[in-house]
């Protein structure tokens, strides 16, 4: 089922037609009961009161309809379409109407306990934007369709943090944790598909809460920090490796001392040491001949 437009009219002007007949069957009455007290006309006097219920039957089809809002109208439990103008609007008056709100709404899921592809416990929540894109779709397709935005997107939610891993070991697969942008354009493509046939359009979903579960979260605690340790020692020993090989290959071109394997081993040895050590060295003066 598709939106389509309602009818409806601008309700102003038609304010001057239930005046007009409220006017009439007013001075009706008033003509019949004064002519004869005793014995009024019967006739000017059923005009009149049929004028007036007819004018309090006609003000039942004024609505309104606030700016992005839609007013879904149905005729006996059958949809007669939706009236998106703005202002006072008139209609039949036999049509029921729904109001639908067409603004932008957002919400943030509660905090989901779910298993990553790797299988590890991790804690994930998101704050999805969305409106409704279809009025009729959106009352007639699902029965509550806020109710249905909100579950849906949980379990959206939950099928895209089974389908990555929270840290990525190969640096060409995408996680959790490292490619935000994909991780939310997926997870955004992953609400849509199920919130299509309620007549919603999904603006925007990111990920607000990421972390391990608690039974795991010190154990990958410690693994972070080690990774993060020997990140830096390759970083430190790399250094430390160019800056004695530039030493040797400076100290051989210059021709300042001339060393044989065994004291450029030493040497090395002695360099990386002081380079590579977490604490600072105490330096060793050597007063006698070099051998």
């Amino acid at each position: 089922m598709n939106e389509r437009n309602g009818f409806s009219v601008a309700g102003i002007p038609f304010i001057g037609l239930c005046l007009v007949l409220a006017g009439i069957g007013v001075a009706l009455l008033i003509s019949a009961l004064h002519t004869q007290p005793e014995t009024p006309a019967v006739a000017p006097l059923l005009t009149g009161v049929v004028l007036l219920a007819l004018d309090a039957f006609l003000l039942k089809g004024y609505f309104q309809v606030a700016p992005n809002e839609g007013q879904v109208l149905q005729l006996f439990g059958k949809y007669a379409g939706t009236v998106r103008q703005e202002g006072l609007r008139w209609t039949n008056p036999f049509y029921t109407k729904q109001r639908i709100s067409l603004r932008v709404r957002n919400f943030e899921s509660g905090k989901l306990k779910v298993n990553d592809n790797d299988g590890n416990p991790i804690e994930i929540g998101a704050v999805v934007v969305w409106q409704v894109l279809d009025t009729a779709e959106a009352v007639f397709c699902v029965d509550d369709y806020e109710n249905y935005v909100h579950i849906q997107s949980e379990s959206a939610l939950r099928q895209m943090a089974q389908s990555y891993p929270y840290d990525a070991h190969d640096d060409g697969k995408p996680s959790l944790r490292s490619h935000g942008d994909v991780i939310n354009s997926h997870l955004r493509d992953e609400i849509q598909a199920r919130l299509g046939k309620a007549g919603v359009q999904v603006v925007e979903a990111r990920i607000s809460h990421l972390a391990y579960a608690q039974e795991i979260a010190q154990a990958m605690l410690q693994r972070q920090q080690a990774g993060a340790i020997i990140a830096a020692r390759t970083k430190i020993v790399e250094g430390a490796v160019s800056m004695v090989e530039m030493a040797l290959d400076q100290l051989s071109q210059r021709g300042v001392v001339h060393l044989d394997e065994e004291r450029k081993a030493a040497m090395v040895s002695n360099l990386l040491v002081v380079l590579c050590g977490e604490r600072g060295t105490q330096p060793v003066l050597n007063t006698g001949t070099l051998y």
